[in-house]
């Protein structure tokens, strides 16, 4: 509890007479660095030394190649069991055309109370603070009972092929377990622990290509242009309820983020037109029963098209007790005492949004 509450009392300042930086400072120097994922440009290096300094055996762990090796770091303070994990990420997404920014994304700015700047909640402010409460933790229990960790990916943003996964088979391989983790991650509502995650959604992407007849722009009564069938497909997806979410999880959420076609001439009229979406959905719909949904909206408007798909999270957390499925895209059901214990306890309760990486449950922790 100790640790806890070393996490939720951090503040501005700076740390030992100015050896070390406050919260405010770290989150500033990380935001700093251009992590876009999966590089991670110098941050867990400068997590690496603020760790060292306080006695933390690290590893630099990278793994993956070319566009997607990815860096991975694991610190320890202590020996044996329980192991308590502080796990995030380095990455941020690509902050996209910069002179939309009121101030340069990689310069951190505080502005009326608070901190510009890309990946100030995502996560890197959750990153410092995780960082600098296990070296106040330490610093106050130089001997303290079981493993204290960290554990941070510069690939949560990404495909996420190389990160915790990859760590968590390196642990293995070297016998060792987290016991528990603590996440980061920006997921209360108003105040520091407001919910309790009990899952995370499963995440889906989609190509939808929309197939056409390429022709001439001045002759088009022979082509079928795919960008003007398209128009009433976008329409028809973004209206569509694809489900109404649960006790547990949210509505299935639906976003096209990339639409690509053209025949690299002003004068003709494409063949063909790729759209990309992505599912966040819950345990109320599988991906075959979201695929089924796309291809009527298809149909309803006698589209030719070809889909593929790729499951890219495998959700996890409580269930709807009737919808139980071993499929890789929907969340496991978890057991009915997990879930008369939230009731009971009368917290708030949602689905987590983010990878874990982890299975854990809770057990008390004591110095």
């Amino acid at each position: 509890m100790q640790l806890i509450r070393a996490l939720t009392h951090m503040t501005d300042q700076p740390h030992a007479a100015n050896a070390f930086p406050s919260t405010l400072e770290l989150t500033s120097e990380l935001i700093g660095l251009p992590s876009i994922t999966p590089d991670d440009a110098g941050c867990q290096q400068r997590l690496a030394d603020i760790l060292q300094a306080n006695g933390f055996t690290t590893h630099a762990l990278r793994f993956g190649e070319g566009a997607e090796q990815t860096d991975n770091l694991w610190a320890t303070h202590g020996h044996g069991a329980p192991v308590l994990a502080m796990v995030g990420h380095t990455d941020v997404v690509p902050p996209g055309p910069i002179e939309q920014w009121h101030s340069d994304p990689f310069l951190a700015e505080q502005r009326d109370g608070l901190l510009f700047g890309r990946g100030a909640a995502d996560m890197k402010s959750g990153v410092a603070a995780a960082t600098l409460a296990l070296t106040d933790y330490v610093r106050a229990n130089p001997g303290h009972r079981g493993t204290v960790a960290l554990l941070m990916t510069s690939d949560e943003e990404g495909p996420a092929r190389h990160g915790v996964k990859a760590v968590m088979q390196w642990l293995s391989a070297r016998d060792e377990k987290i016991d528990m983790a603590l996440i980061g991650e920006p997921s209360s509502e108003h105040k520091l622990g407001d919910r309790i995650r009990v899952g995370r959604r499963g995440s889906m992407h989609v190509e939808l290509r929309v197939i056409g007849i390429q022709g001439h722009v001045a002759y088009p009564e022979k082509a079928k242009n795919p960008i003007h069938l398209s128009g009433a497909l976008i329409t028809a997806l973004a209206a569509t309820t694809f489900d109404s979410g649960n006790a547990y999880f949210p509505p299935t959420s639906m976003q096209i983020y990339d639409i690509q076609s053209g025949a690299g001439a002003n004068n003709v009229i494409p063949g063909s037109l790729l759209m990309k979406l992505n599912f966040r959905y819950g345990t109320a719909s599988t991906a075959e029963s979201l695929l089924a949904q796309v291809h009527a909206c298809c149909d309803s408007l006698g589209l030719n098209v070809e889909l593929s798909h790729r499951v890219a999270i495998r959700g996890r957390g409580l269930a709807a007790p009737q919808r139980q499925s071993s499929f890789p895209g929907r969340i496991a059901s978890a057991r009915a005492r997990s879930r008369s214990r939230f009731r009971q306890r009368g917290d708030r309760r949602t689905a987590c949004e983010h990878w874990s990486g982890v299975r854990t449950r809770a057990r008390p922790w004591r110095t």
